[in-house]
């Protein structure tokens, strides 16, 4: 009936209903038979549950390289995978997105230092502590996982059978002892870190490569470059002073640009100056000779007017500034006149008027 509350499941009852059900379908079995399919039943279930442990899931971050019977078949990608489970087949996943790092001439867990990785010959046979920091991470998981027999470094808890236990450390000793030992020492403290940490990238590449590993070398950095503890002081110094040295070239230059600008400037400035002067002087030159010139065609075309208009030009230019006095002859003879000075104002001297 529509709305009414059927019974609660109750499992002894399911128990003991599938009991009886088994019991009828051995009394019907020759010689009851509950030994055989009890035993194939068994079989059977432990032969799924065996097949269901091959039931795996690969992370976004991973491959899996599956192996049957020891040798390699295929590389899987993310996601859920099913594939035979041991001793028949075998499953390896790693991380091919992860950034690794190996470190070189120190540990940093614990926090010590490994003189013999660190201590390094330079091309003019001094000698160098370098600490280097190698960055990596898997770019071929069949080549990682199969191509290189490694022993492993316990030193730095590397597995044994990948690459990037003493295979990945010895490597990059060699290619960092072969890049400084063909420089200066004082390339390698200063001049030329940068270089250092790219050639040694690149020939620890290529050793990685050449050797099959699957190890793609993402950085080399030099954390720390300093030379042995005796003559540390001594290269203090010379560094020092180099710095020092810089800094002055560097006010020098500040000086330079801040100078230059201003004193060309002025030399601008004075330059335009004089060219105005050039411009101004040549213009009245060339107006006084035109003005000549015209005068002088004037006066080959009228000689004694013009002479006497230059006359009294020169008259009318002359005579403002000249004071006049005038002595009437006639009075006083005999007498030594007085001659009034003035500012320029005509004085007559004498009765006439």
């Amino acid at each position: 009936m529509y709305g009414e509350r059927r019974p609660e499941f109750d499992p002894n009852q399911a128990l003991q209903n599938l009991s009886e059900s088994w019991k009828r379908l051995t009394s019907k079995l020759p010689g009851g038979g509950g030994t055989s399919i009890g035993i194939i039943l068994i079989a059977i279930v432990a032969s799924a549950l065996w097949l269901a442990s091959g039931v795996y899931q690969v992370a976004p971050n991973e491959q899996a390289a599956t192996q049957l019977f020891g040798k390699f078949q295929t590389i899987q990608e993310p996601g859920l995978r099913w594939f035979w489970p041991p001793p028949i087949g075998k499953v390896q996943k790693e991380s091919v997105t992860e950034t690794k790092s190996m470190e070189l001439g120190f540990r940093s867990n614990p926090d010590i230092d490994v003189p013999v990785e660190a201590l390094m010959i330079t091309g003019d046979l001094n000698i160098v502590d370098v600490k280097l920091a190698v960055q990596y991470r898997i770019s071929d998981l069949q080549a990682f996982l199969f191509q290189v027999d490694d022993p492993g470094d316990p030193d730095r808890g590397a597995r044994e059978g990948k690459p990037d236990g003493r295979t990945l450390k010895d490597a990059a000793e060699a290619a960092l002892r072969q890049v400084v030992g063909q420089r200066s020492i004082d390339d390698v403290l200063i001049r030329e870190k940068e270089r250092v940490q790219s050639d040694t990238a690149e020939l620890l590449q290529a050793l990685m490569d050449e050797y099959g590993t699957g190890i793609f070398i993402q950085t080399v950095q030099l954390l720390e470059v300093t030379p042995p503890g005796a003559v540390r002081s001594a290269f203090d110094d010379v560094v020092a002073a180099r710095s020092e040295k810089e800094t002055r070239v560097n006010q020098a230059d500040a000086y330079e640009q801040d100078r230059l600008p201003r004193a060309l400037g002025a030399a601008q400035t004075t330059i335009q100056a004089a060219e105005a002067f050039k411009t101004a002087r040549v213009s009245r030159a060339q107006g006084e000779a035109a003005q000549f010139t015209a005068i002088l065609k004037q006066y080959n075309q009228s000689k004694n007017v013009t002479r006497q208009r230059l006359f009294l030009e020169a008259m009318e230019d002359i005579l403002p500034n000249v004071q006049l006095i005038l002595i009437d002859e006639d009075a006083g003879s005999g007498i030594l006149p007085f001659l009034p000075l003035t500012d320029g104002v005509p004085s007559v001297i004498g009765g006439g008027q």
